[in-house]
């Protein structure tokens, strides 16, 4: 067949097929364009799970009557003009393909009132590109878009939708995405005329975090911290489901970039990363996070949905990310209440730098509210093993010990550490406290077990990693890529223990391995961090292979079941736990106490009824 140019009503329903998977992409599209329009209320009437129908209204600043019909045409836009607009595009949507793609295989009509007009105007499209004169219509400030009868013109498309419920299920859960993105904007979903989710807009951080508990659930909401961090002009911020708060599948997982919400492998796996030492096996993070950085560092336009996105310097963000949160959950310690802000320490705060200076960074999008930061209650600093050494030793009796003035109770209730004071022990297995909340129980074999195992981590940190010499070197078949990847991170390699050297185009010789590692699989580990190293720029797999060696090690070594302890020994282990990071969670995952308060245990025995 000769060559020849596409009719413009197939050009734009071979776009929608890009654009327009299903209703939720419809919805998508058109309340990113409301967003963009600056709208405060956005309202969405849904019938038929978005098949039959789909109207957004909102009160944004509206189009021109003479822009209706160039709204509707392919790429027109009026949110860049440039190429330099192009790589700093701020603005959910750009292309100006969303309206056209969209009247190309709908029944549309747009309708719309500017800011400095007198009278709404409305134009309809039939999935062709021409369109008739605007007609005068009763419209308030903004735009409405009502799409009827969507796939109307290509029924094979029609035959992939689902039911109606599963298609309504995907809306609502593309609301929920965008909802989350804007705390000052309202919305408001109807499904057949029933109102499903009416969200006010939030004028500050608690109206956030009251729509973080709708959205997402209270039980999240109740058990999240909440960051806020910024350095080598990357900023991030918003709300992480503690250690215990994870789930079985990964569905309540927002991830935002520039406003964007979006899925992008880097920050997945940097994410992942940062939990791997406090998750249980298979289980999954929760999280709201929101990253911002110079629009000139990102790249929107790498996907034909815009989920994912494309950073210049991948390896600084995926290290910030991994950096920060990894902190952050370890700054959790007893005492700390879920929502409260969590500010990393400027000692151990991450601070990548980047290959190269930066341009002068920009602020996409700031939270509607001040962010207020509690200073992080101050503990005395003491030598971990030398208060805790006991456990080790044989049972002596309070009296022939030495008094421990630090794990004596105070008078002044002011004093009370956040687990309090250990009044008893329940089957030799569970540490009974009381603080000024109510009733700490403690799980002490749990929670020694990650004092010693962060304990061991960091004697490994300071003492560095010590490296064993191999008799017999092992020789590894790689490909020419890995073997420059491997000559490139030699440092690398060589701090974590490992000697390799390069023997041809793609063999590689390991001479000397980490001694901790001298019995594991060091060949198939060389290769997996080769594989992330190309992949993601970095690798924790030596990290990770040696902590599990010590998570063994703290686990034989900890305080076992039916062990009596006496006073001095539980306050002891009380006070370590307020002093060690991550101590909310042992080395497999598994919470290591919990808190009664007093209205608990009243509505247990009916008190005050």
């Amino acid at each position: 067949m000769p060559i020849r140019q596409l009719p413009h009503h197939l050009i734009n329903q071979i776009a929608a097929g890009e654009v327009v998977e299903r209703p939720a992409s419809v919805v998508k599209e058109l309340l990113e364009n409301a967003l963009d329009a600056g709208s405060t209320r956005i309202g969405i009437d849904i019938e038929q799970g978005g098949i039959k129908r789909i109207r957004i209204r909102d009160n944004g600043g509206g189009i021109p009557r003479d822009e209706l019909a160039l709204a509707l045409s392919r790429h027109a836009t009026s949110k860049i003009a440039s190429l330099d607009d192009l790589e700093q595009v701020s603005t959910l949507g750009f292309r100006g393909e969303a309206l056209p793609s969209i009247a190309s295989v709908s029944r549309l009509a747009l309708s719309s009132r500017h800011t400095e007009a007198e009278q709404g105007w409305q134009l309809y499209g039939d999935g062709q590109e021409v369109f008739g004169e605007p007609e005068p219509t009763a419209h308030a400030t903004g735009t409405s878009v009502d799409v009827a009868d969507l796939f109307f013109n290509t029924p094979a498309r029609r035959k992939f939708l689902k039911t109606e419920k599963t298609e309504f299920g995907h809306i609502e859960e593309m609301v929920r995405k965008m909802a989350l993105s804007r705390f000052d904007v309202g919305f408001e979903l109807n499904h057949n005329q029933k109102n499903t989710l009416r969200l006010s807009p939030a004028a500050d951080r608690t109206g956030a975090e009251r729509r973080i508990g709708e959205i997402c659930g209270s039980a999240f909401a109740e058990q999240s911290v909440y960051l806020d961090y910024d350095a080598a002009g990357l900023r991030l911020w918003g709300w992480v489901g503690l250690p215990t708060f994870s789930r079985s599948q990964p569905d309540l997982q927002y991830f935002y970039v520039n406003g964007r919400n979006v899925r992008d492998k880097l920050i997945t796996h940097a994410v992942r990363q940062a939990y791997q030492d406090v998750l249980y096996h298979g289980r999954h993070p929760a999280f709201v996070l929101f990253l911002e950085l110079n629009p000139q560092l990102v790249d929107a336009n790498a996907h034909p949905t815009k989920q994912e996105v494309r950073f210049r310097e991948g390896r600084l963000v995926h290290d910030f990310l991994f950096r920060t949160l990894h902190q952050a959950i370890a700054d959790i310690r007893p005492g700390d209440e879920a929502g409260a802000p969590t500010q990393i320490p400027a000692q151990v705060a991450p601070e990548p730098s980047p290959p190269h200076p930066e341009p002068p960074v920009t602020q996409p999008y700031r939270p509607v509210y001040q962010v207020q930061h509690q200073q992080r209650l101050q503990m005395p600093v003491r030598e971990q093993m030398a208060a805790y050494q006991q456990l080790y030793q044989p049972v002596i009796p309070v009296e022939a010990r030495k008094p421990d003035v630090s794990s004596t109770p105070q008078a002044d209730a002011d004093d009370i550490p956040p687990l309090g004071y250990a009044i008893a022990q329940l089957h030799g297995v569970y540490v009974l406290a009381q603080n000024a909340s109510g009733l700490v129980i403690v799980d002490m074999h749990a929670a020694h077990e990650r004092i010693t195992y962060e304990y061991l981590k960091q004697s490994m940190t300071e003492d560095a990693i010590r490296s064993q010499p191999l008799l017999v070197p092992v020789s590894l078949n790689v490909s020419k890529k890995e073997a420059d990847y491997a000559e490139q991170h030699a440092d690398t390699f060589h701090a974590l223990g490992f000697e390799l050297n390069r023997l041809g185009m793609e063999k590689l010789t390991i001479r000397a391995v980490p001694s901790l590692l001298k019995e594991s699989d060091t060949e198939s580990l060389v290769r997996d961090v080769l594989a992330d190293l190309i992949t993601h720029g970095s690798s924790q797999r030596i990290h990770n292979a040696m902590n599990e060696i010590l998570a063994t090690m703290a686990c034989h070594g900890s305080v076992r079941a039916n062990r009596r302890l006496s006073t001095p020994e539980m306050n002891a282990l009380l006070r370590d736990m307020e002093r060690t990071e991550r101590s909310g969670q042992c080395n497999h995952g598994r919470p290591t106490w919990t808190q009664l308060s007093l209205d608990q245990i009243d509505k247990l025995f009916l008190r005050g009824r």
